[in-house]
C-alpha cells in the first residue's frame, strides 16, 4: 500500500504544479488576436514585439506584451477584446526622480537600479502615470522588482516573490 501511495502522491503534486502553470502561456506575436494586434499598432506604430504571454487575470483573458520601439522599451496589458489596460514606459536613467536611488538605497542597502519603468494605469484610452516598477539586483545578487512612487520617495515591495531576469519570450521555445 505504501508503495502505491508514493508514485500517487507525486503524480497529483505534478498535476498540481503544472496546472497552477496553466494561467499563462507564451506565444507569438504573429499568434495575438486580431483586437489585440491592432490596439497595439494603433497605439505603438512600428514597434517590435519581443515577447508575449496570454495570461488569466480575474477571470479575463490578457496579453502582457513586451516591445520596443525607436529604442524604448514598453511593456502592455491588452484584453482580448483590444482594450488597454496598462501601459509600462522605460525611464531613462537620466529621468529617474532625484529621489529614488536614495530611497532604494535605504530599504536595499548595497543594491543596484537595473531598470525603471513607469507604469501607466489606461482609462477610456488616456494614460494615467500611477507608480514606478524599479528593477534592483540586491547585494546577494538577486533581482527583485520593488514598487516606487511617482516622485521616487517612498518603495514598496512587490506582492511576488523574487523576479528571474527577463527572457525573449519567443526564443525560449
Amino acid at each position: 500500500m505504501k508503495l502505491f501511495l508514493v508514485p500517487a502522491v507525486f503524480a497529483i503534486c505534478l498535476i498540481a504544479i503544472a496546472s497552477s502553470r496553466g494561467d499563462e502561456e507564451k506565444i507569438k506575436p504573429e499568434a495575438l488576436p486580431k483586437a489585440v494586434a491592432a490596439s497595439l499598432n494603433a497605439r505603438f506604430p512600428g514597434a517590435e514585439i519581443t515577447g508575449a504571454v496570454k495570461e488569466t487575470e480575474n477571470g479575463q483573458v490578457v496579453f502582457d506584451i513586451e516591445l520596443k520601439q525607436k529604442g524604448r522599451k514598453f511593456e502592455s496589458d491588452i484584453k482580448e477584446d483590444g482594450t488597454i489596460l496598462e501601459i509600462e514606459k522605460e525611464v531613462a536613467a537620466k529621468d529617474w526622480p532625484k529621489a529614488l536611488a536614495a530611497a532604494v538605497a535605504a530599504k536595499y542597502p548595497k543594491s543596484t537600479i537595473k531598470e525603471v519603468m513607469e507604469v501607466n494605469l489606461v482609462k477610456d484610452k488616456k494614460e494615467v502615470p500611477d507608480h514606478l516598477e524599479v528593477t534592483i539586483e540586491t547585494s546577494d545578487k538577486k533581482t527583485e522588482e520593488v514598487l516606487a512612487s511617482l516622485d521616487g520617495k517612498k518603495i514598496t515591495e512587490e506582492p511576488a516573490e523574487p523576479v528571474e531576469p527577463k527572457k525573449d519570450a519567443n526564443k525560449s521555445k
